[in-house]
């Protein structure tokens, strides 16, 4: 499988990001607790933004793939940071399911979120408690 080509210049604190084949470009900062700004993503929030985003459009492609019914979904992600060392503790995540998921097809969703390829990419001192919400 061939590689994705990604730019990344520092200015200063922060880095441009930029996707090869797009040309789409994410700005980061440290954080303001670390001598940044704050003034947007941090890396460690864009690995928190990776695990959402591929849980739910990983989800997504199985439920197209398998002509299950999925809508829209949301999810939300607070980062816990330790202190020494410095990294990720905790990646706690919400998904709000779309109100079009059946109740025999959770399981299967839930467990296809759970395996997405950025968690199976994560170190394993990493804790990620997910915590799906269904509407009604």
């Amino acid at each position: 499988m061939p590689g994705v080509p990604m730019a990344i210049e520092l200015r200063g604190l922060g880095c441009t990001l930029t996707h090869g084949p797009s040309g789409a470009r994410i700005e980061t900062q440290p954080p303001a607790d670390n001598g940044g700004t704050g003034a947007c993503f941090s890396p460690t929030d864009l690995v928190g933004a990776a695990l959402a985003s591929c849980a739910l459009t990983t989800m997504a492609l199985v439920a197209r793939r398998e002509g299950l019914a999925f809508g829209d979904a949301r999810a939300s992600v607070e980062k816990r940071m330790t202190a020494a060392p410095r990294r990720i503790g905790e990646l706690a995540v919400v998904i709000d399911m779309p109100r079009e998921v059946r109740p025999e097809q959770r399981a299967r969703l839930e467990e296809i979120a759970r395996g997405c390829p950025v968690m199976r990419s994560l170190h394993p001192d990493v804790q990620v408690p997910i915590t799906f919400r269904y509407a009604g």
